[in-house]
């Protein structure tokens, strides 16, 4: 799978960050605001979308990043490896608490621990894309 020049230009990326993170945090503050006013059913619609978002946007981004892009600067630089490493750590923590909100919900339904989880998802998300573009584009 080719790498697509947005993935390549520091402005580009960083926009797909952005509107990553703007996206998710709209999502869940609607989750959060049905959740406040007891309408559970809507709740769970708008979680529904809420993951499915992460999965089918930042998740995919970070699967493009994986697959070709980050190597791109290994092969450049083998002293990067290590960074390399430690973005693709962030994304597997990203897809474990996605993996983690779904099996709660399963057993348990919404609840504090996915609201937490979900909260979680977008702070790791924001630490990841401010240290991956510090480090692959302000070198």
């Amino acid at each position: 799978m080719g790498v697509g020049p947005s993935l390549r230009q520091p402005h580009a990326h960083h926009a797909i960050h952005e509107g990553g993170v703007v996206g998710a945090v709209n999502r869940t503050e609607d989750v959060l605001t049905a959740l406040k006013h007891g309408e559970l059913e809507q709740a769970n619609m708008l979680l529904d979308d809420l993951l499915d978002y992460w999965e089918t946007r930042i998740i995919a981004h970070a699967d493009s990043e994986e697959s070709g892009f980050y190597q791109e600067f290994v092969d450049r630089d083998s002293s990067m490896q290590e960074t390399i490493t430690k973005l693709i750590r962030d994304h597997d923590l990203m897809r474990m608490i996605v993996a983690d909100i779904h099996q709660l919900r399963k057993e348990e339904g919404i609840n504090e621990d996915v609201v937490r989880k979900v909260q979680a998802l977008i702070v790791v998300n924001e630490i990841h894309s401010r240290e991956e573009e510090r480090e692959l584009f302000q070198q």
